[in-house]
């Protein structure tokens, strides 16, 4: 019995309910029927930028392996750009890790877990646009030595500025839901 209320007493509820929620936000974005990376890039992207900023790297980056598995599952991702989906995890993984570093900046801690700081929009530039290139790069590559070259390049498409601009626009989405729950605090 003593085991079950120690353990019990070391769960962070709230930590799991977040999780859970931004872990739901991102992996049903693909599959709310509207089947275009317009909806779902921002909305997966927004997921992952709350996830840094309210659970940590650790749990946005759990958060970042399963979109583009379920997008590619549905028919978003077409079939053909199976082999990018390790690619589309490590830019998620990148977008991530450059939103926790460069975002941490202890002076201007807004609260104990939101670390908006007034940075925040070249750091969202720069981690979208290392997520844009690195897709960019591996696509090109990836894509020519399985495709033929027209079909290649509408592919290669897919991976390189929509990825730059639907991660700027998950990353303002997520600064306005920040800002939002900073101010109903």
């Amino acid at each position: 019995m003593f085991i079950k209320t120690l353990i019990l007493e070391k769960i962070n509820y709230k930590y799991i309910i977040k999780f859970v929620v931004l872990l739901s936000v991102a992996n049903i974005a693909p599959l709310i029927g509207i089947h275009s990376q317009w909806v779902t890039g921002p909305i997966v992207n927004m997921a992952l930028i709350l996830a840094v900023f309210m659970l940590g790297a650790r749990g946005a980056l759990l958060i970042g392996m399963l979109p583009s598995t379920i997008a590619l599952g549905i028919g978003l991702l077409p079939a053909i750009l199976a082999p990018m989906v390790p690619f589309i995890i490590v830019s998620n993984v990148i977008l991530v890790l450059m939103i926790d570093r460069l975002t941490t900046d202890n002076k201007l801690q807004t609260t104990n877990d939101k670390r908006l700081t007034t940075n925040y929009w070249l750091v969202l530039l720069l981690g979208a646009g290392l997520k844009y290139l690195f897709l960019w790069a591996t696509s090109g590559v990836v894509i020519s030595l399985l495709l033929n070259k027209t079909v290649a390049a509408k592919l290669a498409m897919m991976m390189s500025w929509p990825q730059f601009v639907t991660a700027v626009i998950g990353g303002v989405m997520a600064y306005c839901v920040l800002k939002l729950s900073v101010k109903n605090r």
